[in-house]
């Protein structure tokens, strides 16, 4: 009775977990480093306190609402939903490469303004030649022609963070890869293997909220300092509990990035409500570390191009959902057992 009690409490808590996580923990959670303690060297969680019956109950419920969803987009009221879309959005799609240009300059001038950071907040350095290169970033995007160069500092930036931090930790910001695709692709006008930029950056989104997601179940006491400071967060569910709620909503609406038009433009107005919601309460450092991911979200939002191969296969999404999942976990915990010698237990 117990434990139907507190499944029965989990059913009724998950339209309030959603919300709060879209505009509070999720933010601050998918990039905890910047305002707790972290040891990404620490051993994670064991795959068997993580697989527990609350998890499997909230990942079988956020499988069922994007399955719903995929069923949905596929009706003549879901297309008529993806139409008001395509009208109410058109701003933001006349304006993609735009949005793309000057939310890159703000960043890179932001964080040389800042000094001392590399990429994100927690990637630290002391390099003045850093610094210049931030800016030179920044100056790339007043022209098409200078923006492939833009994007190959983003690489060597990146690179530079791989060589002081390890592979393992710059997984988690494979984001900033998809946005340097897509400055190189757009100023030269290419498309890549007949895939569109944004579709690259698109992915690239997906796979960053997706392990961040992971890292909620593997190290949830990172968050639980937050957590306390807002106790009104968890509807009086326990923090470990809530960790493992937060951690589904994010990865659910990360894995519909990936999916068909209306499901994944849903998704993206969601989190882009969450990032742009979070600021208020995190602040300048939550802002500007999270901007290039809502130029990413909100240029999703605009998208407007369809494709109905999927739309018409909607039992294709829990497979999808599933596999990726595992695919996850298991990349995460064996990434770190190569990083680290932890044992995937």
């Amino acid at each position: 009775m117990k434990h139907l009690n507190k499944q029965l409490q989990l059913l009724a808590v998950m339209p309030l977990a959603l919300l709060v996580n879209a505009i509070l923990v999720g933010s601050a959670s998918a990039h905890v480093k910047w305002f707790c303690a972290y040891d990404i060297a620490g051993k994670p969680r064991g795959l068997a306190n993580v697989l527990c019956p609350d998890f499997e109950y909230l990942l079988g419920a956020s499988m069922l609402a994007l399955l719903a969803g995929a069923v949905f987009e596929g009706t003549f009221v879901g297309m008529a939903t993806l139409r008001v879309m395509d009208r109410v959005s058109s701003a933001l799609r006349e304006n993609i490469e735009t949005l793309f240009r000057a939310g890159t300059a703000f960043f890179f001038i932001s964080i040389w303004a800042v000094g001392g950071i590399l990429l994100t907040p927690e990637l630290t350095t002391n390099s003045t030649l850093i610094g210049a290169l931030q800016l030179g970033i920044a100056a790339g995007m007043v022209s098409r022609r200078t923006m492939p160069l833009s994007a190959l500092g983003i690489f060597v930036l990146f690179g530079n963070a791989i060589g002081q931090y390890g592979l393992f930790h710059l997984a988690d910001y494979p984001v900033f890869l998809g946005v340097a695709v897509y400055l190189a692709l757009t100023g030269l006008q290419l498309n890549f293997y007949n895939i569109a930029p944004i579709d690259m950056v698109r992915w690239s989104a997906g796979v960053t909220l997706m392990w961040a997601s992971i890292e909620k179940w593997a190290y949830p006491e990172w968050t639980f300092p937050l957590l306390t400071q807002h106790p009104g967060m968890m509807f009086g569910l326990d923090a470990e509990l809530f960790m493992r709620a937060a951690g589904v909503v994010e990865f659910a609406l990360a894995f519909a990035l990936m999916w068909t038009p209306l499901v994944r433009r849903v998704a993206a107005l969601i989190l882009a409500v969450m990032f742009i919601s979070a600021v208020g309460t995190f602040g300048k450092v939550d802002l500007i570390g999270h901007t290039l991911i809502v130029v990413v979200l909100l240029a999703v939002v605009g998208d407007n191009r369809t494709e109905l191969r999927l739309v018409r296969r909607p039992w294709l999404m829990p497979i999808g959902y599933a596999a990726s999942l595992c695919l996850f976990m298991v990349l995460y915990y064996a990434g770190h057992t190569l990083a680290f010698g932890t044992p995937i237990t």
